[in-house]
């Protein structure tokens, strides 16, 4: 309507006539809606790329995109925020507008800038958080309760009354109510119901009157004092003192079944059926778009390949690819092994031209032969709480959610010249406040670890690290800083040795009498009766119709890790499933028995999870009380 003229009239007159009589109202002073979510199509394969709305989207880059300290933006192009943005300019200097929308924009990083704006652009703003994220698990996903419009949306919902009136004595009043947590989708709407209008939630003193802080936070507020502690990482020049040179995202596909499986020989047939597919695709594009130009071969490209899932899976890199003739072969010393989710190793097809983000990975690990240990790091914008994960091969960016890696060693991207990846400055920083101690950056490495495990810095930064990269204190005491450097060196040794630990000597009910009894297809908990609900009984695990494991010790779910106890991962995990879209299934039993050579590794690794659980909770409740020097 208002990125250029009508290009319908002649087929739909009477929308023609509505569009037309909306663009000549010179005043609009109520603008209600149930704008759509969605920042793109979710598969290349979709070839359904959203409108373009370059002068609404440069009004977003002028104010939104401009005031954000966050390193992305892509989230401020969501359609529902580009329709707080067109209604907003569209009522003037006074009107209302009522959404219902993605409450993500009250609580995201990305959104910063945007809601400083809306504090500066509206005199009152009215906030009904219906809550619902699924896209959270464990206990969050149950506080978050039921979805408001049930299977049609995973994402959080909120009700916003933003308010322009030019003669309010005060501008930027920011009123806020949670509907509360386990609640069912049901309950939620009678809640909507009882209250019916902002005076219900007034009469029943349910406002919470927010002050948004300097970083535009409106909910979670930052601890100021997490800002005087050394950062992990970040980009050259933001920060004058870095603990690690460098540092990376775990890899991004853009095509996980394919370049994913447990069986190394899957990967290499699927990967090789996938990549010859490409190069004939190439080849059929050539042929016939012989003589355009580079920009018109680009622009030809989404309405000419096959997007057959079964047959590939496009990102944009590779239609970018292909729009210049580039073929690959498939390449076998490309196969590694990953670290896709915690407790789980698979083989990966690791390679730039398949992978759609590999970033600083290869200076991390530059091929299989080379020793390094890394840091896991929940990185920005997190919402299963923070988590930290050490592993010793490359890793997938969802192992830990948005997850960035921390390494001990840098490498050339050939694997030759390796160094310390803790900064000379990093080192002074501690060797400075602790003096007379002879500390390495080995020893600061695992300190960090062990210091990312407390249970009161997590806590007392909680909202500092579901927002910016974690940062790290130097503890009062040399003596707490070898405590919490010695407790990381004992975590990481159970956590990078899980696949040898000794296994818990769990109860195992069994008839199996050969390896192929073995085999796990889906691992799951037998229901019991507890106050009359039917709930899982989690001292006991249903491995397969012929083994059955108990007497698990309920403390061992206390281990965290993702969102989720680290048990649960491996039951999750070590199953056989079929991706919809390609037909590929994943069968862990293939990794036990070729990997492994050992077809009772998942039930194995299940009991082995669960003494490093327990193991880690014990070193974990050992920490010294975190007492801060700075």
């Amino acid at each position: 309507m208002y990125e250029h003229d009508d290009q319908i009239q002649d087929k739909l007159a009477e929308n023609s006539h509505r569009r037309t009589r909306q663009k000549e109202l010179k005043e609009i002073r109520v603008i209600i809606g149930n704008p759509p979510y969605s920042i793109g199509q979710s598969s290349q394969n979709d070839n359904n790329q959203n409108i373009g709305y370059p002068n609404l989207d440069k009004r977003i880059e002028t104010t939104y995109a401009a005031r954000s300290n966050a390193a992305l933006s892509k989230g401020l192009y969501d359609s529902y925020i580009r329709a707080i943005r067109w209604a907003s300019d569209r009522i003037g200097d006074s009107g209302i507008i009522g959404f219902i929308t993605n409450a993500g924009f009250i609580e995201t990083n990305t959104a910063d800038g945007l809601r400083q704006c809306l504090a500066e652009e509206f005199s009152s703003l009215y906030l009904f958080h219906l809550r619902g994220n699924q896209r959270t698990s464990g206990e969050l996903s149950r506080r978050e309760g039921g979805k408001i419009f049930g299977s049609g949306s995973r994402a959080p919902i909120v009700i916003s009354l933003l308010v322009k009136n030019p003669a309010a004595p005060q501008h930027g009043q920011i009123y806020f109510h949670d509907i509360g947590d386990y609640l069912t989708r049901e309950q939620k709407l009678e809640k909507i119901a009882s209250f019916a209008h902002v005076g219900g939630i007034t009469q029943a003193s349910g406002w919470q009157t927010i002050t948004p802080d300097a970083h535009g936070d409106w909910l979670n507020q930052r601890d100021d004092s997490f800002g005087e502690f050394v950062v992990l990482g970040a980009k050259r020049g933001e920060e004058p003192l870095v603990l690690f040179e460098n540092y990376s995202q775990g890899i991004v596909t853009s095509r996980d079944a394919w370049c994913y499986n447990p069986s190394r020989r899957a990967v290499e047939n699927n990967m090789t059926a996938m990549i010859d597919f490409y190069n004939s695709e190439v080849a059929r594009f050539n042929h016939a778009h012989i003589g355009l130009t580079t920009a018109e071969r680009q622009a030809a490209v989404d309405n000419f390949i096959n997007t057959d899932p079964s047959q590939i899976s496009w990102s944009v890199n590779l239609k970018q690819d292909l729009g210049r003739d580039r073929t690959y072969p498939y390449q076998p010393q490309c196969l590694i092994q990953s670290l896709y989710r915690p407790f789980t190793k698979q083989w990966l097809y690791y390679n730039r031209r398949f992978n759609e983000r590999v970033l600083q990975m290869p200076r991390i690990f530059p091929h299989a032969g080379v020793e390094n240990v890394v840091i896991h790091a929940s990185g920005v914008g997190v919402k299963k709480g923070f988590s930290a994960l050490v592993t010793n091969c490359v890793t997938s960016f969802d192992n830990i959610e948005k997850g960035q890696c921390f390494p001990l060693y840098l490498y050339d991207e050939d694997g030759s010249n390796r160094r310390d990846a803790i900064t000379d400055a990093g080192l002074a920083h501690f060797t400075s406040y602790y003096p007379g101690e002879t500390i390495s950056k080995e020893d600061i490495f695992y300190y960090c670890y062990g210091l990312l495990h407390s249970e009161t810095y997590r806590q007392k930064y909680a909202d500092n690290l579901s927002k910016e990269l974690p940062r790290i204190p130097r503890v009062k005491t040399a003596a707490d800083f070898w405590a919490f450097s010695q407790a990381g060196r004992e975590l990481a040794n159970w956590h990078l040795n899980y696949e040898t630990v000794e296994p818990y000597p769990a109860t195992l009910e069994t008839t199996a009498k050969d390896d192929s009894h073995y085999r796990v297809e889906k691992m799951k908990h037998p229901k019991v009766k507890v106050d009359g609900k039917s709930v899982n009984d989690k001292t006991t695990i249903i491995y397969n119709h012929r083994i059955t494991i108990k007497g698990i010790p309920p403390e061992a779910y206390d281990y965290i890790v993702n969102g989720k106890p680290a048990i649960d991962w491996v039951m999750e995990r070590q199953c056989v499933k079929t991706d919809k879209d390609s037909g590929i299934t994943n069968d862990a039993n293939d990794y036990a028995i070729e990997t492994m050579a050992n077809p009772k590794y998942p039930l194995e690794l299940l009991l082995r999870v669960i003494t490093v659980s327990l193991e880690t909770m014990k070193i974990v409740k050992a920490l010294p009380p975190l007492t801060i020097g700075y």
